[in-house]
């Protein structure tokens, strides 16, 4: 089952890498006390991913932060040295949106926003889906219908339901 509007967002760990080394993210401490906007999508250099989602998300930055979001995260089921190249890759790094790597899919898991992809073997991937957390209690939360759409879970879409 899926996490809810109104419920505590599991704890875990995300993992994110930069020009400085690589650092843990325990989600309950992260989250306390602050505006966070996580947004999932299935993986990284991936088409609706790589076109939409993200730019969608650089896009509305300012805005979210004139809402008063604190922090942006992006997660991906895919290791920290992808998210950070990624990241670079995109300008999502530059925007200021957090890359951050769930590589064993623990954390989307735990979010029940996983899915068996066939195309990765098997491997879990995260289904598409952006969320406001404030001080660690889910506010909003859209989830796509299918991974290939990105319209509710664009910056968009998640700036409307705030």
């Amino acid at each position: 089952m899926s996490v809810a509007v109104g419920n505590k967002v599991p704890d875990g760990v995300l993992v994110v890498r930069n020009a400085d080394g690589v650092r843990d993210i325990p989600l309950a401490t992260h989250l306390a006390g602050r505006s966070v906007v996580i947004f999932g999508l299935p993986g990284a250099y991936t088409g609706t991913c790589s076109t939409a989602h993200v730019p969608s998300f650089i896009r509305t930055m300012p805005l979210l932060k004139a809402k008063g979001v604190d922090e942006v995260i992006c997660l991906s089921v895919n290791d920290s040295y992808v998210m950070q190249a990624w990241g670079v890759a995109t300008g999502a790094t530059s925007a200021g949106i957090v890359m951050a790597a769930d590589a064993d899919a623990s954390v989307t898991t735990a979010f029940g926003l996983d899915y068996a992809a066939g195309f990765v073997r098997g491997a879990p991937r995260s289904k598409r889906y952006a969320m406001h957390v404030v001080d660690g209690v889910i506010k909003v939360l859209n989830i796509e219908d299918s991974t290939g759409v990105c319209s509710i879970s664009a910056g968009e879409g998640l700036l409307d339901a705030m």
